[in-house]
């Protein structure tokens, strides 16, 4: 497991949808992450420390968890299928370890209330991760690791990722929304 950041919550001018971009915490590789507005609105609520008058869905389940004596430990990215990805919130309740299934968006929506760490699985990264320092590409390639070629069908399945990171506007990448 790669522990990650969230490095921002955009939104693409092309179809206004949302993406969370989660950043390996101690390297230049970005997982983009296709979330829905209601979701998006849940986190960045809570990173931009904006106050609600009720409690949202998230903080809901945050004061349900607490009130059963449970703690959430981390979350993790762990798959991707399909174009999907999974999560998996990690917890303890009286002593033993529970994990529970939850889309990504949901379970970096409760990490960032409960200030706990965000993980991916290397095998996600190594599927959707994208590098945008083209030195470090080469660095690692030297390194002894295969890279293959990604087969048309799959360069399809990613097209609405490249059309999303072909619209940013790469001069405010380094801002965070928190």
């Amino acid at each position: 497991m790669i522990e990650m950041v969230i490095e921002s919550i955009r939104v693409s001018l092309m179809n206004y949808q949302r993406v969370v971009i989660l950043k390996e915490k101690e390297s230049d590789r970005y997982l983009p992450i296709w979330i829905g507005p209601a979701e998006a609105d849940a986190i960045a609520v809570r990173l931009q420390e904006v106050a609600v008058s009720r409690p949202l869905t998230h903080d809901l389940l945050r004061s349900i968890i607490d009130a059963l004596g449970g703690s959430i430990q981390y979350i993790v990215v762990n798959d991707l299928t399909n174009d999907t990805f999974y999560a998996r919130i990690i917890m303890e309740v009286d002593g033993r370890s529970m994990e529970i299934d939850s889309r990504p968006s949901d379970a970096i929506a409760l990490a960032v209330r409960v200030q706990v760490p965000i993980f991916a699985e290397e095998a996600v990264l190594d599927k959707a991760g994208v590098r945008l320092d083209q030195e470090s590409i080469g660095e690692k390639a030297g390194e002894g690791e295969r890279h293959t070629e990604a087969k048309p069908e799959e360069l399809e399945k990613l097209s609405p990722f490249r059309d999303f990171i072909d619209s940013l506007d790469m001069d405010d990448f380094d801002k965070r929304t928190s």
